[in-house]
Formats: structure tokens, sequence, C-alpha cells
């Protein structure tokens, strides 16, 4: 398992000074981006680990020269985001290093040491891995320090949520969600703006007719999910661009939307399950749930089967080796709870995304659940105790902001990675054959 998680680390990672530093002469640079560049052998270790991506989803990667372009697009985005983290000052310090190197290798049940030798021993340097590392961390701060921090809810928009949701007590969908974007420039041009909407209209007549929506996607879009077939996974309408809400709201399993259009461009949405969620409460009394948990984040560097194949060992360790839950969470959990063990407090009904509130709910006080599948990543959930509460006016507000800051962040996101991209100098060179 280290072998196949080690190489698929460094064949998804890119990105890295290192990479460049051991290019051979015979590579070639195929994009300038401001002041770095992107080497041929860069891309096609990332087009080689998307290709085994996509087939492992079932979907049969496009054309060679088609996803070598998206690609190439993603990679662009990452060193322009890079260099923006060096010209704002952002840092990954040696300590921080030194600790998220710690627990790569403690959830391989290996020593730092050991480790190093294994990674050695598959012929990739260490010091290479660790700014890969570094690397990522960085993208990560970027965005909390470029969007999300930047988000703002105003009293007035709780004020019209809250008139919008006024029932006590209302049934709550769930959507399990495909999107394709076709970014639009910023300040684009009319003749621009009708290019992009043909290529949207395009996407969208083929889809309806039948063709594989994670196929197109993985081919046209411009959104970041578009190399895992533009699959957002399962959101609540609350959790969703209000845009993509309302689109929604009329749509069967299976169909596909009209094309929306956002300030980052145009939108095609494909429906691809739906599900009730339950209830959202609102009434004066409401059921709290103190529990914790150990969260395993997905990303390029770590699989999905990686993550649930971690939680299952701590999960065998607490259940049957007699392991304990807080000192685990300590160790291995990637959240801000970690500290506390995992403890996540005392929680209210819609304090947690609905995947995580309904295994939550399924659990009896002191049992420990199966690996938890959510946006944020892989949780091990243990529920403490449980009580009946008030719920205060000051208690609501406070939720509607969070739902409404989490409803503006992606599409935030979105928009600054088109202004990002659209400032950034970069000379394509890919089609120097």
């Amino acid at each position: 398992m280290i072998r196949r998680f080690l190489l698929s680390f460094v064949l998804c990672l890119v990105g890295t000074a290192s990479l460049a530093q051991q290019v051979q002469p015979v590579d070639r640079i195929v994009a300038i981006v401001d002041k770095d560049v992107v080497t041929m052998t860069e891309l096609r270790a990332r087009v080689a680990a998307a290709e085994r991506e996509l087939r492992r989803q079932g979907t049969a990667p496009p054309d060679r020269k088609i996803l070598e372009q998206q690609v190439l697009e993603q990679l662009i985005l990452q060193k322009a985001q890079l260099r923006l983290a060096k010209n704002i000052g952002i840092q990954v310090d040696d300590i921080q290093l030194d600790r998220a190197m710690d627990r790569i290798a403690e959830s391989n049940r290996l020593t730092l040491p050991e480790f190093r030798r294994r990674l050695e021993a598959d012929g990739i340097p260490y010091a290479q891995f660790r700014e890969e590392v570094r690397d990522q961390i960085l993208l990560s701060r970027v965005r909390e320090r470029e969007v999300d921090n930047k988000i703002q809810v105003s009293e007035s928009e709780i004020d019209l949520f809250l008139e919008e949701n006024k029932v006590a007590t209302t049934e709550s969908t769930e959507y399990n969600v495909a999107h394709i974007l076709v970014r639009v420039p910023e300040q684009a041009s009319p003749t621009q703006i009708a290019s992009a909407r043909e290529r949207a209209e395009k996407v969208r007549a083929e889809a309806v007719g039948g063709a594989d929506f994670a196929k197109l996607a993985a081919s046209y879009s411009d959104g970041p999910n578009a190399l895992r077939g533009g699959s957002l996974g399962w959101r609540s309408a609350e959790r969703l661009p209000e845009l993509f809400a309302e689109a929604l709201k009329g749509m069967k399993p299976g169909e596909v939307s009209a094309i929306l259009r956002s300030p980052a461009g145009f939108h095609v949405l494909k429906l691809v399950d739906r599900r009730s969620a339950g209830t959202v409460a609102g009434a004066p009394q409401v059921v709290q749930t103190h529990a914790r948990h150990i969260l395993i984040k997905t990303s390029e560097a770590v699989s999905q089967d990686d993550a649930r194949r971690r939680l299952l060992d701590l999960r065998e360790r607490i259940t049957r080796g007699g392991a304990n839950f807080a000192d685990l969470a300590r160790q291995y959990s990637e959240d801000g709870t970690a500290a506390r063990g995992g403890d996540l407090g005392w929680l209210y009904p819609g304090d947690t995304v609905p995947d995580f509130e309904r295994a939550m709910d399924a659990l009896q006080p002191g049992e420990i659940s199966q690996p938890v599948q959510t946006p944020f990543g892989w949780h091990l959930i243990e529920v403490l105790a449980r009580r009946k509460a008030d719920v205060s006016a000051d208690r609501i507000r406070q939720r509607a902001r969070m739902v409404l800051r989490e409803r503006k962040s992606e599409e935030a996101y979105q928009e600054w990675l088109r202004q990002l991209r659209d400032s950034t100098y970069v000379e394509l060179r890919l089609e120097e054959r």
C-alpha cells in the first residue's frame, strides 16, 4: 500500500522546484507562467495520473490531446497560486512542515526515518517529496487568505434567509450533482462571451443527447472537479450556490439543466440523484449531540481508498486494541479539533454537513461509526452523549450566517481563480511539438 500511495503522491503533485531541477536535457517547456515554467515531464506525469483516476471511476478518458490541455490549465493555476503565495509572503516554515511529514509517516504506520528510507527505496528523493507537501499546504493557505477570509454575510442577508426558511421544521433535500463550467475571462468582449456560450451549448447538447457527462466534464470543464468527472458529490440545497439550488429544485435524476450564467462563466449541471436529508430544525427545542471525530482529508496526495483504509485501521485499534480515541485524534486528525482529541462539543441539528449528521444520528452514545465520507474528507465519529436544548434567536442567526458563508465560498473561489488566471502572464508552448 505504501508504494502505491507514494507513487500516486509523486505523480499527482506537481509544480515544484525540485521537479524542475531534475528535468533532463531532452525535456522541454510547455508553458511559461509568470516567472515559472511547466515542463513536459510534469505534464505527462499529471496526465497519466488523471487517466488512472478517470478509469478508476469507470470513466473513459478523453482524447489525449484534449486531456493534455485540461491538465495543463490546472498546472498553470497551481503555478499562479504558488507564485502569489510567495509574492504576498505566505510561508510554511520547517517546523510546520516537519509536523506534516510526521503525520504522513504515522498514517503509514512508520517512523519518519523508516518513511524516508521507503521513499528512497522507491526512487523518490526525500527533499522533493517534502517540498511537494509544502506546496499543498501553501495552496490551502492561499485560498483561506484570499477567498474564505474575505466572504462577508450582512444582517439583511440573514434576515432574508430566515424569512425564506421561517417554517419551524421543513423537509430538506440533498442532491448528487455533476458540474461543467465554461469559464469566461474577466472583462470579456462580446465575441468571447458568445464563444463561451456556444461552447456551453455544444456541451449541453451532447449531454442531453446521451453522451457520458463525466467524460464531457473531463474534456471541456474549466472547474476544479473536471478530472473527477465534474462530480460535486452529495450537497444539500443550502450548501450549493443559490443559482444551482434554484435550478435543481425542478429537475429529476438524470436530467441536465439549462445553461446557467454566473460571474465565473456558463454552467451546466446534471442531477445524478436526489434524496431526503431528514428535517431542518428551527423549533425552540432540539436534541443536541456531544461527539468527537477523526478526519482524514482527501487530496491529490491521499486517495479516497487510502483515507478510508486508514480510518478502518484506527477503528480496529480502538475497538479491538483498546487504543484511546482522543489520543489517536490528536495524532492523526487533520482539522482544528485535533488538539482537543477530536472533540466537537455539543452540536445542534444542522451544525454539520448532512452525511456526517446522518451517520452521527444513527449512533448510540459510546458507539463508533464506520468511516463516513463528507465533502471535507473521511471521518470516524464517536457519540459521547445526547441532551435536549433550547435554540436561541442568536443561535438561529449564527447558523444562518454559517450556511450563507458556505453557499458563497465555492462561487467566490471560482471567481477568484478566474481573476488570478486572467492577471497572470502565461505563454503556451504545448503545440510546439
